[in-house]
C-alpha cells in the first residue's frame, strides 16, 4: 500500500477487492486519508438505490437478502456512470468492481485505465464471524460490531438513540452463500489482473495489521 502514491499517473484507477466484509471499506478509507484518492463503492452506489424504494431498490434488496450477487449489466452501467461524472485527472478507487471478467472488461474499454489491484483475502469463518457480530442505523449507515467499535448503549445507535438491525445479508447462511458466490465469480478476475501483472494480494498471514483493520469496518 505504501508505493501505491508513488506509483500514480494521470487519470488512473486503484482498484480493491475482497470477499464481502474483508474489510475493503476500512482500507479505502486509509488509502483515501493518505493518498487523496476518490472512493467509488459499488456497495454504497446499491445501498442508496434500496435505500430509496424505487423499483431497482427493491430488486436489489432481494437479491443481496438471498445472499445473490448483482447481475453484471445493472452493475456495470452504476459504476461508469459514476465514473463519467469525473475529471480524467481525478486519482479513482474503485472499491467493490469489477467482480466478473465481464466487468473488468467493460472497465478495461472506459477510458481511465487500471494500473494497481490491491486484494484483502481472509478466510471464511472470520468473516462469518465478523456478519454476525455486525450491527446498523439503516438511516446513517454506521455500523457497531461487538469486538471492535461497540454501540454505547447494546442494540440502540450512539448518535439518535434508534434500534440498531442486523441487515438480512449478514445472516450465516447469506453470508456463506454470498461467499461461495463471489470466489466462483471472482477467481477468474483475479487471474485477469495477475496475468497483467497488476495484483497484490494481503492475507492475514503477510499483513495482519490490515487484515485486523477490516474487523472495525
Amino acid at each position: 500500500v505504501a508505493g501505491v502514491k508513488r506509483r500514480h499517473a494521470r487519470g488512473v484507477a486503484t482498484l480493491i477487492l475482497g470477499q464481502p466484509g474483508a474489510g475493503k471499506g476500512t482500507i479505502s478509507k486509509m488509502l483515501v486519508r493518505h493518498y487523496g484518492y476518490v472512493h467509488l463503492s459499488s456497495g454504497d452506489f446499491l445501498r442508496r438505490e434500496i435505500s430509496s424504494g424505487s423499483p431497482l431498490g427493491h430488486k436489489v434488496q432481494a437479491l443481496v437478502a438471498s445472499g445473490a450477487l448483482v447481475p453484471d449489466p445493472l452493475l456495470i452501467q452504476l459504476v461508469l456512470h459514476q465514473l463519467e461524472g469525473l475529471g480524467q485527472s481525478t486519482q479513482v478507487l474503485l472499491d467493490g468492481f469489477p467482480r466478473t471478467v465481464g466487468q473488468a472488461e467493460a472497465l478495461a474499454a472506459h477510458r481511465r485505465p487500471v494500473h494497481r489491484v490491491l486484494r484483502l483475502e481472509v478466510p471464511t469463518e472470520e468473516l462469518v464471524a465478523r456478519a454476525a457480530s455486525r450491527r446498523v442505523h439503516l438511516g446513517s449507515g454506521r455500523v457497531y460490531a461487538a469486538d471492535f467499535g461497540p454501540e454505547k448503549v447494546p442494540g440502540f445507535d450512539d448518535v439518535t438513540g434508534e434500534p440498531l438491525v442486523t441487515r438480512p445479508d449478514d445472516q450465516e447462511d447469506a453470508v456463506t452463500r454470498r461467499l461461495t458466490l463471489y470466489d466462483e465469480m471472482t477467481r477468474p478476475v483475479v487471474d485477469y489482473y495477475a496475468q497483467q501483472g497488476l495484483l497484490t494480494t494481503f492475507t492475514g498471514d503477510t499483513h495482519p495489521d490490515l487484515v485486523a483493520a477490516g474487523r472495525r469496518s
